[in-house]
Formats: C-alpha cells, structure tokens, sequence
C-alpha cells in the first residue's frame, strides 16, 4: 500500500472543543484554549507524521455570523477549510442545540468529502442523552461516521485516529516529515500572549486584543521578546496595564513561564500596549495581523 496523506480539517461552532481536541491529537499544544468562545482566529495546522502516512489537521475559528471584519476574515478560513479539506472533523458536544447555525450544517451535508462527526464532552452526559444525540444526529448527517468523544478525557480518540487513517487519500507528503506545524515561531509567541490576555481580563477587552511581536531575537542561552499588545481604546489600555501595572505583570509572568516551556528556553519578555483604534475594521490593519 502506497503513502496517504491528506488535511483533515476541524470544524464546528464556538467553544465545542475543536482546539482541544486538535491538541490531542497532534499530541502538542498548537491552539489556545480558553472557556471563551472566538479563541482561535485563525487556521491552525498541526501535521502528524507516520512512516507511510501524513495527517494535516486544521484547527479553525468557530462559526459565528460576522459583526466586523475581523469575523469575516475569521470566516474565510472557515470557508476555506471547508473547501480544500480531505476529511470533515465535525465537532459538537452534548451541550449543543443540533439546529445551530444549522445553514454550515447544511454545507457540510452537501460536501463531497467524508465526515466524521464528533460528539464531545461525552464525559459529562449520561448514556441515554449521548444515545439519543447519536440517533438525532445520524438523521442530520446521514453520511456522517458519528463518534462519542471526550478530547479533555483523551477517550475515543484512538477510534477517531483509526477513522482518518482509513480515510486518507493516497498521497504522498505535503510538508516536510519533521515540521509540526506551518506556523512561525512568532505567531505562537503572540497566542501566548493573547491566551493569558483572554484568561486574566473579561468582558470586551480580550477581543479587542491583538498581539505583535516587534522583536524575536534568539541565541542559545535566551530569546529576547518584545510584544505589542494592541487595544481600540485609551480606557482599553488602561485596563490592560492596570493598578500600577500588576495586571500586565501578570500577564507576561504567565506568558514567560508558558514560553519558556514551549521553547525549552530562557526567556526575556518585554511587553508595551499602545491603542490602535478600529483596528478590527480596518483591512490594512488585519492584513499586517496576518488576517486575510
């Protein structure tokens, strides 16, 4: 039998536990994860290598309907991913309505590519209410393989892994056979930091983030950061420094220790919030940011 590889992209609404599950099965943390929904803002690829095989996963934003054009970048990876994917890793847990956002349902349904449709969070619903998820969703996907799951539990994915292996086209490889990730050094250096932004601040202020890394210099013994964090308000950037500043202390203690554990390195991390107002609406803004 040939090499197979293939992308196998992740999909589903807000908060279903799609980056947690992608971390799992790449076995490395590659998304952030928070209890906050719209987390992820970008497609995020973790590639798992095999002697003979090569499974490109895509962890993606979750499907809302857009208010700015942040979400509607935020969207068109969505889209994109639906478009160029080999297998559907269709995410939904046993919390969720079955009806919502029940039109990107429907463009999976109309997808030639196979599904597989994953119930999350099994772990915290009885066997009668995941069978009775399992029956509902079976009449919505007909042609969906429905697998119960819990990605925080690491259950069932063995059963999900096996799915994909059989279903991968035979290819050769897309990347390299070492390379984890398409990611660069300095994006996860700014989901870091975005990450300890969405844990320690609420309301408005984590979406109203984003974080550039202006400097990366590495050597053996330390790499020297310096970030900005971009916020749309001068009160914003209030919030974010804090009481003399011990909120953004916080925030780069936090983001150092989770940095130097991903880089196995010392870190140096210097962190400066500055107001970039309506950057969220602004193309330029969110091409620089790496939005398309």
């Amino acid at each position: 039998m040939g090499h197979k590889a293939g992308f196998v992209n992740i999909l589903g609404n807000p908060n279903v536990g799609k980056s947690t599950l992608m971390n799992a099965l790449v076995g490395e943390k590659l998304s952030i994860i928070t209890s906050k929904s719209q987390t992820t803002r970008h497609r995020i690829m973790g590639i798992v290598n095999g002697e003979d095989f090569q499974i490109v996963y895509s962890d993606t934003p979750g499907i809302i309907i857009p208010n700015y054009k942040l979400q509607e970048s935020m969207m068109m990876f969505v889209d994109t991913a639906l478009d160029d994917a080999d297998i559907i890793l269709y995410v939904t847990d046993v919390k969720e309505k079955l009806d919502k956002n029940i039109n990107y349902i429907e463009k999976v349904k109309k997808s030639h590519v196979p599904v597989l449709l994953i119930i999350n969070k099994i772990d915290l619903a009885s066997q009668d209410i995941i069978d009775i998820l399992i029956e509902k969703w079976k009449n919505f996907l007909p042609k969906a393989i429905i697998i119960p799951a819990s990605a925080t539990e690491v259950f069932n994915l063995e059963k999900v892994f096996d799915n994909i292996l059989e279903l991968l086209p035979t290819s050769p490889p897309f990347f390299p056979k070492d390379e984890l990730t398409n990611k660069s050094k300095r994006f996860f250096t700014s989901e870091i930091i975005r990450e300890k932004i969405l844990i320690n601040y609420k309301q408005e202020i984590p979406y109203s983030v984003e974080v550039v890394i202006e400097e990366f210099k590495e050597s053996d013994k330390i790499i020297h950061i310096r970030a900005i964090i971009y916020v749309t308000r001068e009160s914003q950037k209030g919030i974010i420094i804090g009481h003399k500043g011990k909120p953004l202390k916080k925030v780069g203690t936090e983001a150092r220790i989770d940095l130097e554990s991903f880089f196995e390195n010392k870190i140096f991390l210097e962190l400066v919030v500055k107001v970039n107002r309506e950057w969220r609406n602004k193309p330029k803004q969110l091409l620089r940011f790496g939005y398309h």
